[in-house]
């Protein structure tokens, strides 16, 4: 949608870039707050009024294809992310959920902008991304609200976040992986269409191509929640990272259309298998303040995704065209695996 979004706001595509930034932003700062709010409130009632916030923000964009406007409701929707995802996974801790059921949550939140990357431009007009957002958050909130209860289990929820949580070098660890995978993913997502656009291929087929860099994540993030409990799950991690960043360089390379293909769908399964272990890793290391463990490292990845989003852009405008871009994230990616954590923690 990026280059329609373009000519639909009338702006560079470095802006529309923007509206991806303007929404994390806030989506980062609010990774550690949504994260208490779940240990202090209930996941389960945090993580709706997230899906509420995220459809009023989409709302505001439908009015019309002002930049002020989608600035805005970018901002409301990264507010309801920042509660809701959070929310989601402590939901899957608090009904005593694995590893494995940690990657299938993950799972699903890859699989649906997925899709998105094949649906969404296939239909008309600047308002498709907005309204589509607005059916899903509708339909989760329904499943969410018929659900099983998670109440409140944290003792210490009421209190402040102690300062050593910020310390804890085992959240650094975390956060590199799963930064330089689903951040990673994120920015790759973005941008993947119209680099192949830019280098020949037709929007379908660029739509297609690029959709696997985050619609084989769905199946690597279960996959990546089921080897938590063995010896060699950190060495899954780390090759996972450094074969990304190696398909990411790929894609910025004259590739014939099944080399794109390959590089695309490599991106995507590499991406994924690092979730289960960050997020099942950090809370079980933060027993105290679970939530807010798993928001710090989303908060990293959200970081990665507030600058790597635009600057990707603004590589349109250099030579090559968005390749260097591509190659400069994935050697960041292949760096990533030498922050892998040499012990698996499951929660």
């Amino acid at each position: 949608m990026a280059t329609r979004l373009s000519h639909a706001y009338d702006v560079r595509l470095a802006t529309v870039g923007l509206f991806v930034t303007v929404q994390f932003v806030v989506h980062m700062a609010m990774q550690i707050p949504g994260g208490r709010m779940a240990d202090r409130f209930g996941a389960q009632r945090s993580a709706l009024l997230g899906l509420v916030v995220i459809a009023a923000g989409n709302a505001v964009s439908l009015i019309e294809p002002a930049v002020t406007l989608v600035f805005v409701g970018r901002a409301i929707v990264g507010l309801g992310t920042g509660i809701a995802f959070v929310s989601g996974s402590d939901y899957i801790r608090a009904r005593g959920g694995s590893g494995f059921m940690q990657g299938v949550y993950g799972a699903a939140s890859v699989l649906a902008p997925g899709f998105a990357l094949v649906v969404v431009p296939a239909i008309d007009g600047f308002r498709a991304p907005y309204s589509t957002a607005i059916v899903v958050a509708a339909l989760a909130f329904t499943v969410l609200a018929v659900a099983p209860r998670a109440e409140r289990t944290l003792r210490h929820a009421g209190e402040r976040i102690r300062g050593e949580l910020f310390r804890d070098r085992r959240l650094y660890h975390f956060g590199a992986i799963h930064a330089l995978s689903f951040g990673f993913s994120v920015v790759v997502g973005n941008w993947v269409v119209t680099l192949l656009e830019h280098h020949g291929q037709s929007k379908g087929v660029a739509a297609a191509v690029g959709s696997l860099t985050l619609l084989l994540g769905f199946f690597t993030r279960i996959a990546g929640g089921s080897i938590l409990s063995r010896a060699s799950a950190s060495r899954w991690v780390a090759g996972s990272l450094v074969t990304g960043g190696a398909a990411a360089i790929a894609l910025a390379t004259p590739l014939p259309l099944a080399g794109l293909v390959a590089a695309s769908a490599v991106v995507g399964l590499a991406a994924g298998i690092p979730f289960a272990m960050a997020f099942a890793g950090a809370a079980a290391a933060r027993p105290d303040a679970p939530g807010a463990a798993v928001g710090f490292v989303n908060a990293m990845a959200s970081f990665v995704i507030v600058l790597g989003t635009p600057l990707v852009g603004l590589t349109f405008s250099l030579p090559g065209d968005g390749r260097i871009g591509f190659v400069a994230m994935g050697i960041l990616a292949a760096l990533a695996s030498l922050a892998t954590p040499r012990y698996v923690a499951t929660a």
